[in-house]
């Protein structure tokens, strides 16, 4: 059984009755590196059943700098499971085990920094159509909170329940009719449920990455406070108490290309992780004339100067 930390339950892995706020949104994500072939990417599926469509992303970083991606808000009417636009999430072991399957189109981006003009990208480049079937399965504690409607945060429009694992991933990528790619590497998933509204929060910093079976990590900067985790084996967790992040940007750009990040641990341990981002798509959301900036950015780390690993690096900020 996997070790929980937190008030979550094993088969919160499963959705969750439907709330009333129009806002109201389920998702899951999964992201995924493979550090021998220099690929990864994420998936992620919101349900927003009260406004009849979900959200869904597929992103996936090649060697080569390219990337293939597509986002859809296909229509739902319900929040019984996650099946729509082509991804699918099947809970094959509460808590431990998980598959995800893409079956669908996506833009193939040279650059993926085109997708700056989401319009124009998805026109001008070709379209490919991939299989995509991961299975992911805990390393690492699952960590999290889960708060009752109308109890204390129960107003919070970003994330009343959520909870991280981190993951070892399996699975194949196919590409049109090419060869069947085989994928191993690790990742981080994440679950939520509640109202939420990307524009709730004026900026965050999460950065995500394993270095193993046996560590992973998750920084998370929102404005002036800082979360986030080591994990270290399938039992252990270790709180980040404080941290110091310095980013580097591409030019006069909110492009992120680099970070520095050094913290502290509430064991007294201090470690330097520096991040170089290998892949890098720009993505946004709008609402109600609102736009929201959000950079992500595959990225490789050096833990302390000698363990490499691999992760996503996501910068959201607001547009003044």
């Amino acid at each position: 059984m996997v070790t929980i930390i937190g008030n979550v339950k094993p088969e919160d892995d499963y959705t969750h009755p439907l709330g009333p706020e129009e806002n109201f949104n389920e998702s899951v994500y999964f992201n995924f590196f493979d550090r021998e072939k220099q690929m990864g990417g994420f998936i992620r599926m919101g349900n927003r059943a009260n406004e009849g469509h979900a959200e869904m992303t597929v992103i996936v970083y090649q060697s080569d700098g390219s990337a293939l991606f597509n986002y859809k808000r296909p229509q739902i009417s319900h929040n019984d499971g996650w099946d729509a636009g082509g991804l699918k999430v099947e809970v094959l072991v509460p808590g431990e085990k998980i598959r995800t399957t893409f079956v669908g189109s996506v833009v193939y981006l040279a650059d993926p920094r085109e997708m700056r003009e989401p319009s124009v990208a998805f026109k001008e480049n070709p379209h490919k159509k991939v299989r995509l079937d991961l299975v992911h399965e805990g390393v690492g504690p699952i960590y999290g909170h889960v708060a009752e409607p109308g109890g204390a945060g129960s107003q919070n429009d970003f994330a009343r329940a959520h909870y991280e694992q981190h993951m070892k991933v399996t699975g194949t990528l196919q590409v049109e009719d090419g060869p069947v790619l085989e994928i191993t590497g690790h990742g981080l998933r994440d679950h939520s449920w509640g109202p939420r509204y990307w524009q709730s929060t004026p900026s965050y910093r999460w950065i995500t990455g394993n270095f193993g079976d046996d560590i992973g990590m998750v920084l998370s900067v929102v404005g002036g406070r800082v979360g986030g985790v080591f994990h270290r084996g399938p039992d252990e967790l270790i709180r980040i108490t404080e941290a110091e992040l310095d980013t580097s940007y591409e030019g006069d750009t909110n492009y992120h290309q680099g970070l520095t990040a050094k913290v502290k641990l509430e064991n007294g341990e201090s470690h330097t992780i520096v991040g170089k981002v290998t892949g890098f798509i720009p993505l946004r959301n709008r609402r109600s004339g609102m736009f929201t900036h959000i950079g992500e950015g595959m990225t490789e780390y050096t833990l302390d100067g000698q363990r490499k690993g691999y992760g996503l690096s996501e910068y959201l900020d607001q547009a003044e």
